[in-house]
């Protein structure tokens, strides 16, 4: 059975690239959200495998979404997805729970090898 992936970006033709991707390497995109606080609500609501969440976003950041989704379930797998020359926020999302982080715009065989790392 495929694993089951959701895919956080505020940017909605991001969101679609990543899940064409992700689709195309065998994942099953089960939800989309455009900001931190639908993140939390879908990751409750869908328990995907792996969560991959965009930093900069309207209403709750990435960060602060990745630290919720972390506090509601300590096992969640989040990759963080960042432009280029956001080093300080990669750190600070690291240290906050992040498995790894995905740099924009997005490489299909990068997007791969990070998620199938992650999800082992």
């Amino acid at each position: 059975m495929a694993q089951k992936i959701l895919v956080v970006d505020d940017a909605a033709f991001m969101r679609m690239m990543l899940k064409d991707i992700l689709t195309k390497g065998g994942y099953e995109v089960v939800g989309e959200a455009a900001d931190g606080i639908e993140a939390l609500a879908k990751y409750n609501e869908l328990k995907p495998d792996l969560v991959t969440l965009d930093i900069t976003m309207p209403n709750k950041d990435g960060i602060a979404a990745l630290k919720d989704i972390k506090a509601a379930d300590p096992s969640a797998l989040c990759v963080m997805c960042s432009a280029m020359g956001q080093q300080s926020m990669v750190i600070e999302a690291i240290q906050s729970g992040a498995k790894d982080f995905i740099v924009k715009p997005f490489q299909a065989d990068r997007v791969l090898e990070s998620i199938k790392k992650v999800l082992g």
